[in-house]
């Protein structure tokens, strides 16, 4: 039996699928793969008792299956001298984008911003990602042009 698609709270058990699915997403972005050890990782990150740094949510498609995450963490904006609500990840399996599943998970992102108090969410995403970009325009989600650095803190 099939029900309709979902979006829930990650649980432990998720995990091994969640990890799939960063690596699927950091192939998609053309990025490095994800660390080795990222179940251990996200679950020190996500199901630390009593405040988990990180949340993650997961899509579910109508068969039960997860098929696809959002995470996302309070951030602070000097500029602004408050917090918000940093996305810094959203993906859906390609046999699942144009599902609703995509706005499903938006609107969970937005509904964790509403518990945590915070009335902004940020993220981005890359230029040449044309279908994400007309699906944010489309949740009428202003874009900012800015380059991402990252550098290596030495020991």
């Amino acid at each position: 039996m099939t029900g309709a698609p979902t979006v829930r709270h990650a649980r432990p058990g998720d995990l091994p699928r969640i990890v799939e699915l960063a690596a699927e997403h950091a192939a998609f972005e053309r990025a490095a793969p994800p660390a080795p050890d990222l179940a251990q990782r996200l679950t020190a990150l996500l199901f630390d008792i009593p405040a988990p740094r990180l949340r993650c949510l997961v899509a579910e498609s109508p068969s039960g299956e997860v098929v696809g995450y959002a995470t996302c963490a309070p951030e602070l904006s000097t500029w602004q001298g408050r917090e918000y609500l940093h996305m810094d990840c959203l993906f859906l399996r390609s046999g699942n984008r144009g599902s609703g599943l995509g706005v499903l998970l938006m609107d969970a992102v937005a509904a964790e911003a509403r518990d945590l108090g915070l009335d902004e969410i940020q993220w981005q995403t890359p230029a040449w990602n044309d279908g994400a970009v007309r699906f944010y325009d489309r949740l009428g989600a202003h874009a900012q042009q800015k380059l991402r650095y990252s550098l290596s803190a030495p020991d």
